[in-house]
């Protein structure tokens, strides 16, 4: 497959809107490789979520563009996620934990009034003890929560908004009153 050299202006517009947003000041967000092989186009952004100099959270924020459209994704763009954050270990033990990590981003979508199709995605809880020689380490636990969606149109800003949100939700940060907007840090 030839791919052209010049993208179309559907997904010039959606990468406008991407570098048009200015997530939250724990959030430090940079471009990535992308994948080649899933869309003749595509951009992607890792993002970590740091407050006083402890990483709390990461993650990765995919945009894949076929102007031909994909039956799968049900449009011609398809924004493809993933979140993981620590977890307290007794979060983490709480059976209900996952369809929580999922009703955050539904929620954060919502937040967002965004119009989406054929979400997908899974939510796990990982919890991790050492034994033996690492024993000295303390139980750990973590929130990872991968998924997709088809936006509705090519302003992809809001979606990575709600999905810095939803960055900052797993890795415990309050959610900013509406109106509000963050003061960078120093």
């Amino acid at each position: 497959m030839t791919l052209p050299d010049v993208p179309p202006e559907t997904f010039s517009r959606a990468l406008e809107s991407l570098r048009a947003v200015r997530l939250r000041p724990e959030i430090s967000c940079d471009e990535a490789p992308a994948p080649q092989r899933l869309a003749p186009f595509s951009v992607a952004l890792t993002a970590d979520v740091v407050l006083d100099d402890d990483e709390l959270g990461s993650g990765r924020f995919v945009v894949l563009h076929n102007p031909d459209g994909h039956e799968a994704w049900d449009g011609s763009f398809r924004v493809v996620t993933f979140a993981r954050a620590g977890l307290d270990p007794e979060m983490a033990a709480d059976p209900l934990m996952t369809e929580v990590g999922w009703s955050w981003l539904m929620d954060c979508l919502g937040a967002h009034d965004l119009k989406v199709t054929a979400p997908s995605g899974t939510v796990t809880r990982v919890s991790s003890e050492s034994f033996g020689a690492m024993s000295d380490r303390p139980s750990s636990a973590e929130i990872e929560i991968r998924a997709s969606w088809t936006p509705d149109g090519d302003a992809l800003g809001d979606h990575l908004m709600a999905w810095g949100d939803l960055l900052c939700t797993a890795a415990g940060l309050p959610p900013l009153p509406a109106g509000v907007v963050p003061l960078p840090r120093r």
